[in-house]
C-alpha cells in the first residue's frame, strides 16, 4: 500500500488532472507493469522545454517500472491535428513525416531510457485498415459529440469550414489506444477531448478504458504565454549550454517554482527546502543556479552545467551579479521593440540617442553578451537581463 501511495504521489506531481484516479490506483495495486502511452505528431521536431513536461512524466513512469510506448503519429500527422486551430491545418507529406520522426527519436532519448521505451508508429495498424474498417470506426462516434469539442464548436458557430477528415483525427488517436492496449494515456490539457475519445473507443472494443492524465502547458520565459518558438519565449533542448543557462536565469523568481515542479527531477521535499532557505535569507538567484545546472546537465552534461553557471557569473561585473535585479514589464503593440528603445522605456538610459551612444561604446549587454546592434528587435514574450554600464541593470519582459 505504501509503495502504491508513493507511486501515486510521484505521478500526481505537476499533473493537471487524472481521470479517473481511483482506476489508476487499482491498476497500480495489480503489481504489473502498466502500458503508458503518449502520442506525438511529427510536426515540430525541434523540441523545447515545454514539450519535455510530458516526456518527463513518461520518465517517471519508467522509473516506477512501467512500459512506456512513445507513439509517433506518422499516420495522424498526415491528417493534421485540428486541436486549437481556427482553420483547417495543412497536412504533412510522407517525406516530412519520416524526417521529423527521426529527429524526435534522437531527442527524446535525452530524457527517456531507450531500453525501456517502445517507439511505435500508428501507420503500423492504420495503414492496414480498410475503408470498410474506417467506416465502422467512424460509426462509433457522433457528430454531436465531435461538436462538443471547443475548437470545432467555435469554428462551426463562426461559419469557419471544418473538413470531414478533421473528425477522423480524434477517432484515429482514440483507436491508437485500442491497438496499443493502453492502460494510461498522457497528453497536454488541450488534448483532453482526444484522450477521452480513446477511453470511449476502448469500451466499444471490449477493453478496460485507459486512465487519462493531462499535463499543464508550460509558460515561456515571460511567465504569461505558453512556451512557443513563434513567441520567442522558449528554451530549446538543443541550444548551447551557455544560452540555455542564461535563459533559465532570466525567468522570474516566481516562475522558477513552476519550472522546478514541471522540469526538475529533484524530490518535492528538496524543493520545499529551497523555498524555506529563501525565506531565511538565501538569494533566489543561488537556487535558480541549481535549476539551470540541472537542466543544462540533462541535455548536455553535468560538467557543462557547472561550466555554464561559471561562465554566466563571469560575464557579469567581474564575476559578481547584483543580489537583487529589478524586474520591469513593458507593454508593446504590434511587432517587436528595438533594443535602443527598450533601454529607454526600461529607464536604463535617458533617451534613445543615449542608448545608441552606450551601445557604440560597448557598454550594453543582453544576458551578459555585448549588444552590437541597437536596431535589433526583441519580440513580445521575450524576457532578458539588460545591463548598461556597471550599475544599471534590469530584467525586462515584453508583453504584447
Amino acid at each position: 500500500m505504501g509503495a502504491t501511495n508513493d507511486a501515486l504521489e510521484l505521478i500526481r506531481r505537476g499533473a493537471e488532472e487524472i481521470l479517473a484516479e481511483g482506476e489508476l490506483e487499482a491498476r497500480l495495486k495489480e503489481g504489473r507493469p502498466l502500458r503508458i502511452k503518449a502520442g506525438f505528431d511529427p510536426t515540430a521536431p525541434d523540441l523545447h522545454l515545454g514539450h519535455t513536461v510530458l516526456i518527463n512524466k513518461l520518465r517517471q513512469f519508467q522509473d516506477l517500472g512501467h512500459e512506456v510506448m512513445f507513439l509517433i503519429g506518422d499516420f495522424t500527422g498526415m491528417i493534421g491535428d485540428p486541436t486549437g486551430k481556427n482553420v483547417t491545418r495543412k497536412a504533412l507529406t510522407r517525406d516530412q513525416v519520416i524526417e521529423n520522426a527521426q529527429s524526435y527519436e534522437a531527442q527524446i532519448f535525452k530524457i527517456l531510457d531507450p531500453a525501456k521505451t517502445l517507439v511505435m508508429f500508428n501507420s503500423s495498424w492504420m495503414g492496414e485498415m480498410s475503408a470498410a474498417d474506417l467506416i465502422q470506426l467512424a460509426a462509433k462516434h457522433t457528430v454531436a459529440r465531435m461538436l462538443e469539442r471547443d475548437d470545432f464548436s467555435k469554428r462551426y458557430n463562426g461559419g469557419q469550414p471544418i473538413a470531414i477528415h478533421e473528425f477522423l483525427y480524434p477517432l484515429v488517436q482514440g483507436y491508437d489506444s485500442v491497438a496499443m492496449k493502453a492502460d494510461v494515456e498522457l497528453g497536454g490539457t488541450d488534448q483532453k477531448f482526444n484522450l477521452l475519445v480513446g477511453r470511449e473507443l476502448q469500451k466499444h472494443y471490449g477493453q478496460k478504458p485507459q486512465v487519462v492524465l493531462t499535463m499543464p502547458i508550460l509558460e515561456g520565459l515571460d511567465g504569461v504565454q505558453k512556451m512557443s518558438k513563434s513567441l520567442n519565449n522558449y528554451i530549446g533542448i538543443n541550444e548551447p549550454p551557455n544560452e540555455m543557462f542564461g535563459k533559465i536565469m532570466s525567468i522570474s523568481d516566481e516562475l522558477m517554482w513552476r519550472y522546478f515542479e514541471l522540469l526538475s527531477f529533484r524530490p518535492i521535499a528538496e524543493i520545499e527546502q529551497f523555498k524555506q532557505q529563501i525565506k531565511e535569507g538565501t538569494n533566489p538567484r543561488d537556487i535558480k543556479f541549481l535549476l539551470g545546472e540541472e537542466i543544462v546537465g540533462r541535455f548536455h552534461s553535468e560538467a557543462e552545467g557547472v561550466q555554464a553557471r561559471e561562465a554566466f557569473v563571469a560575464r557579469f561585473q567581474k564575476g559578481a551579479l547584483p543580489d537583487d535585479i529589478p524586474e520591469k514589464t513593458i507593454a508593446i503593440e504590434g511587432g517587436g521593440l528595438a533594443i535602443a528603445n527598450l533601454l529607454k522605456e526600461a529607464g536604463l538610459t535617458s533617451s534613445t540617442s543615449d542608448s545608441i551612444r552606450m551601445i557604440k561604446q560597448g557598454a550594453v549587454k543582453l544576458d551578459g553578451e555585448r549588444v552590437e546592434d541597437g536596431k535589433r528587435e526583441m519580440a513580445p514574450g521575450s524576457a532578458h537581463i539588460y545591463q548598461v554600464g556597471k550599475r544599471r541593470i534590469a530584467k525586462v519582459t515584453l508583453v504584447g
